[in-house]
């Protein structure tokens, strides 16, 4: 048997209300305000992609600091931050795992998240017998879109990860098929910062309609099944009523469709039908099937069927609890900024170079990329960043610190700021002393935080942000903030 082994997802906490979108464009485009229900998840400025990956896959994942077990990684998205350094590469490194495995990115398409998935599969299945390779496939994708479109009030931002493997099996992959055609519903020129959309009525007829359902029905084949038999279908669509057109059309049960989150979340880019599929899982009961597809420049489709085993694992959070750990946002100009759509004055205290300095970035990438610190194997003390020599009281012990990994550790305030005079994308700028659980302590940014909301204290999880953009050589430098518990 060969199937998901664990899943995680991730929603940005900001959710930006619709019907404050379609007012604030109301003067230009009034035809909007047809939709102008339900909210949309962004991301917070020092969020994206990669960022969005990272935190599905620790909810996927647990909190155990041993992820020896996964053996490779498959990183999807349309809009990851590099063209030319491989994206797979930081969420690795985020995620400590072994310099061993293997990584990968997977773009290109819509249907990327769920090819990087059909991949991940294959290669468990092709592995040598009594291996059992562990593979996470990791999506996320933070699209924007031209100001005053209909795509802003149809994306959301977001990300998913799934594990595959042989070990205690959530769901057994049952078959899948695929087709490759150059229909081109929308496309993003290298040199481009938006997409160009076709019309919709050709991406649905033309598109969906044609392309998805022999490629439905070639899956259904190879995993044995009828459409009768299927328990829930997803396929993710801008476009109201396409999945369930398409379950009349090869014959699926109208109730096994999927909802696609539209009004809580929009849809994700490559990363929502694995949005879904979490969603599901998180839900699902032993014996039911699933069927998820994506469409994107012809379609992927896999099969699964739910095993006894779904009741022993849960996600950190879950598609729920981040659905649930929302705030409602309605400053149509704060979604404008976070997303670089409007020129602002930054103040002189932004004036600065951000350059990198990628032999420092090298030598102490666990440390920075990582949250790793040190031990002591003498004293036992623990300490961020790792040096050469323990920072004990009257012990200072040389070469005697093993690493030690602060990620996943419990953590409170000890002291903070809420500084209007720094230059903040969100101003106050807040950032304080972290007390981490058995020991260490780290000087940080606190992100997702509002004013007055956090005390000495409070407790707080440790989230993977972007720190600061190199816009003069196109270089992010991401590292770890801490993040009210709510």
């Amino acid at each position: 048997m060969i199937g998901i082994t664990a899943y995680g997802a991730y929603v940005p906490r900001l959710r930006l209300q619709k019907k404050a979108m379609a007012q604030a464009n109301a003067w230009l485009a009034p035809n909007l305000m047809g939709k102008a229900k339900g909210e949309r998840s962004f991301g917070n400025w020092d969020e994206d992609a990669i960022t969005f990956a990272v935190e599905a896959a620790r909810d996927a994942l647990g909190n155990d600091d041993d992820r020896s077990h996964i053996k490779a990684l498959y990183f999807a998205s349309t809009t990851a931050p590099f063209a030319d350094r491989l994206n797979a590469g930081i969420v690795q490194a985020a995620l400590t795992l072994d310099a061993t495995i293997q990584a990968a990115d997977i773009s290109g398409s819509q249907k990327a998240g769920l090819t990087a998935l059909a991949q991940a599969l294959c290669v468990a299945q092709a592995a040598p017998n009594g291996a059992h390779p562990a593979i996470l496939v990791a999506a996320g994708d933070r699209r924007v879109p031209k100001a005053v479109s209909a795509q802003e009030f149809d994306y959301g931002d977001g990300g998913a990860a799934m594990v595959v493997g042989r070990d205690q099996i959530l769901a057994e992959w049952l078959g899948g098929a695929a087709s490759t055609v150059d229909f081109v519903d929308h496309f993003r020129g290298s040199d481009e910062d938006f997409d160009y959309h076709w019309e919709e009525r050709w991406i649905r007829d033309e598109g969906f309609q044609k392309i998805v359902p022999p490629v439905l029905k070639r899956a259904l084949a190879n995993a044995g099944l009828e459409p009768a038999h299927i328990d829930h279908f997803i396929l993710p669509s801008t476009f109201k009523g396409v999945a369930e057109g398409l379950a009349k059309k090869i014959g699926l049960k109208p109730e096994a469709v999927v909802d696609n989150l539209a009004a809580q979340v929009g849809e994700t880019g490559c990363a929502h039908g694995l949005l879904m599929l979490a969603g599901v899982l998180e839900k699902a009961h032993p014996g039911q099937t699933i069927l998820v597809a994506q469409f994107g420049q012809g379609c992927e489709a896999l099969v699964f069927k739910v095993t006894d085993e779904i009741a022993t694992f849960k996600p950190a959070k879950g598609l729920s609890g981040w659905l649930a750990n929302r705030k409602e946002e309605t400053s149509y100009m704060k979604y404008l900024v976070f997303n670089g759509l409007v020129e602002w004055d930054k103040g002189m205290r932004a004036e600065k170079d951000n350059k990198t300095a990628l032999t420092t970035l090298y030598r102490y990438n666990d440390g920075i990329l990582g949250l790793v610190g040190g031990k002591c194997k003498v004293t036992g003390t623990v300490q961020y960043p790792r040096t050469r020599i323990s920072v004990a009281p009257n012990a200072p012990e040389v070469d005697t610190q093993e690493p030690y990994k602060f990620a996943e550790r419990a953590a409170r305030i000890l002291t903070y700021s809420a500084d209007y005079l720094t230059y903040s994308m969100n101003p106050p700028n807040h950032y304080g002393q972290i007390d981490f659980d058995g020991g260490g302590r780290i000087f940080m940014d606190i992100a997702d935080v509002e004013p007055g909301e956090i005390d000495s204290g409070t407790e707080v999880r440790m989230a993977f942000r972007v720190k600061e953009w190199d816009d003069r050589r196109g270089f992010t430098r991401y590292f770890w903030k801490a993040v009210p518990v709510r």
